[in-house]
């Protein structure tokens, strides 16, 4: 019986991030652990996480950051705590019922329009 740890399969017409959302919520089911996925609780677990991977890099000078993090070691902590964020991330989108993709590519959208690239170009925006 193939499970959610199981090769990616996907659906035709799945995307990507559809596929991942599918896996995380599978890996849930099968622990019986949906019933502690409620927005709150997985906002605050995506929150630890982003704090567990703000910790590796919390003495680390902003200018050595990616040098020091090529290391095979540090990449790798720093890949197993991306990863937990964006599981966190994915299922909260599933659970809200977002379409990560969708909302993100229609915030991509908005940004273009509110950050003209000759308006911006080299330079952080001012905040309003």
């Amino acid at each position: 019986m193939p499970t959610s740890l199981g090769p990616d399969v996907r659906s035709a017409g799945e995307t990507e991030l559809g596929e991942l959302a599918r896996l995380v919520r599978e890996f849930s089911v099968e622990r019986d652990w949906e019933q502690f996925h409620d927005p709150k609780s997985l906002i605050l677990a995506l929150v630890g996480e982003v704090g567990e991977l703000a910790e590796l890099f919390q003495w680390i000078p902003a200018d050595e950051a990616v040098a020091r993090f090529s290391a095979e070691g540090r990449r790798a902590r720093a890949g197993e705590e991306v990863a937990d964020v964006l599981i966190y991330l994915i299922r909260l989108a599933d659970v809200l019922g977002l379409d990560l993709g969708a909302v993100t590519r229609a915030k991509l959208a908005d940004s273009s329009r509110r950050f003209a690239v000759h308006e911006v170009h080299g330079r952080a925006p001012e905040k309003a």
